[in-house]
């Protein structure tokens, strides 16, 4: 009489697997917290280099006479709208307008149920870098995050 015997699993066999990928997913969990930090810092990076090239442009235009100012207007933007909506060119025939920003980046550490304008925090012209604070344009822009850093520096200091 031959009897086939089933082949599975044991129930110790199980467990050995169970607790060798319970320990696999703790060791990966560190890392990919890790590059989740390393994509936000990349995209605050950029954020920051698009704003501030567009604030830029802007005041080389205002600068240039492209630009309706005032006489007490330092020559940059109001609000960082303005980048997006765009402004009339005193220069050219018609009523064409220059814009410096296809839309404006959002600062990847706030909160993501605010609007892109309002995750940034604004320094004005007038403003000491050490203290800055909002005013009647836009001089600079930081991210108003608390945390730190991989390299330990605050994200707001960036």
């Amino acid at each position: 009489m031959n009897i086939m015997r089933e082949r599975g699993f044991t129930l110790i066999e199980m467990l050995v697997v169970l607790a060798i990928m319970a320990m696999l997913g703790t060791a990966a969990r560190p890392l990919l917290e890790l590059t989740v930090q390393r994509t936000h810092e990349y995209e605050l990076r950029a954020g920051l280099r698009s704003l501030r090239g567009a604030l830029d442009a802007y005041k080389k235009a205002a600068e240039a006479g492209q630009i309706k100012l005032s006489p007490e207007d330092s020559g940059y933007p109001p609000d960082l709208r303005a980048l997006v909506d765009g402004v009339p060119d005193l220069k050219s025939a018609g009523a064409r307008k220059i814009y410096f920003l296809r839309r404006l980046p959002r600062d990847p550490f706030a909160d993501a149920s605010l609007p892109a304008a309002e995750t940034w925090g604004l320094r004005a012209a007038d403003s000491p870098p050490e203290e800055p604070r909002a005013g009647r344009d836009v001089f600079d822009v930081f991210s108003r995050s608390e945390r730190r850093a991989l390299d330990g520096t605050r994200y707001k200091d960036w």
